[in-house]
């Protein structure tokens, strides 16, 4: 079992290394620069504590202007990626129940993420192949903002499935790996 400290540590590699390092996210290295990431872990083995951190980050949030985006990260709960998808649905309907719709939204990491109609073994998956389950609360008016002045952002997708696929799926898992 790991600290917090150390599972922090770790998910700041991940997105220092994979996120940031592989572009996958071209807005990241400027708030890991301004310091502006929130990390929180949560160790519950309950839903309901797991969704009620996620509501309360939200919360933390509103009150905290300096807090551009937050990773909230569940080391004991979610190792099924089914299960993890799940809890994402019930968390995105918590954000619209508590009148969040429009003001935060969520990106989904998970170690076995794979998205719809591609293979498991996929490199592309890797572009949301986090070292632990993960919820990233982002404010949808800084995302608005950053995509205004983004050229072709409808692009940053593909971009990353093409950059995931050239450098294959043992590069990916390695760098991913490495992260541990």
């Amino acid at each position: 079992m790991h600290t917090e400290e150390q599972v922090i540590a770790q998910t700041k590699k991940w997105i220092t290394d994979v996120v940031v390092g592989c572009n996958f996210c071209p807005f990241a290295a400027r708030e890991l620069k301004r310091n502006t990431v929130h990390y929180i872990v949560e160790n519950s083995t309950e839903i309901s504590v797991c969704l009620e951190t996620f509501i309360r980050e939200c919360m933390r949030m509103d009150d905290d202007a300096a807090t551009e985006t937050s990773f909230i990260i569940y080391t004991n709960m979610f190792a099924d990626f089914e299960d993890y998808l799940d809890f994402v649905s019930l968390a995105e309907a918590l954000l619209e129940q508590e009148d969040y719709e429009g003001v935060y939204q969520v990106a989904s990491f998970h170690p076995q993420y794979c998205f719809d109609d591609v293979e498991e073994d996929d490199a592309s998956n890797y572009t949301n192949r986090a070292v632990y389950p993960m919820l990233h609360v982002l404010r949808e008016e800084s995302i608005g903002k950053a995509l205004e002045n983004y050229p072709d952002p409808d692009a940053i997708p593909e971009r990353n499935i093409d950059f995931a696929r050239k450098k294959g799926a043992a590069y990916m898992q390695m760098l991913r790996n490495a992260c541990l």
